[in-house]
């Protein structure tokens, strides 16, 4: 039984990148599918589909690379609240990533979204990840 699926989801995104794989499939979940999104709109995963196989289903990621230095787009992604320890943040606390280069992805009670827009619509939340 996997007690963290965000962090074993994050955890396979890792390890394909370190082994050069163009896709990896993880199991699904709503809050799986918003962070699949916001990765997609950030431009760090070159694509995404959902598979439904009857039971849970699958998110497809096609993962990004650099075209000639063949360099992955994700250079870390850290899991920082856990079951362990829930890290929650007030709107003026959010975290900055290389002081907005990256992004913090931010569970909200306006749903899933990145540091600089939960700052935009004066929201905190629990950080779920960091990513540069």
């Amino acid at each position: 039984m996997i007690t963290d699926s965000i962090g074993n989801y994050l955890t396979k995104i890792r390890n394909a990148y370190m082994a050069k794989h163009k896709v990896v499939d993880v199991p699904c979940s709503n809050l799986k599918k918003d962070i699949t999104k916001i990765l997609k709109d950030q431009g760090y995963i070159l694509n995404y589909k959902f598979i439904d196989n009857g039971n849970q289903g699958v998110i497809r990621i096609a993962l990004k690379y650099d075209l000639v230095t063949k360099i992955p787009a994700i250079k870390k992604i850290k899991r920082v609240s856990r079951p362990g320890l829930r890290n929650y943040s007030p709107k003026d606390g959010l975290p900055r990533v290389l002081n907005g280069l990256g992004i913090a992805i931010i569970s909200t009670s306006r749903g899933v979204m990145t540091d600089k827009h939960a700052r935009k619509i004066n929201v905190g939340g629990e950080v779920l990840c960091l990513v540069y």
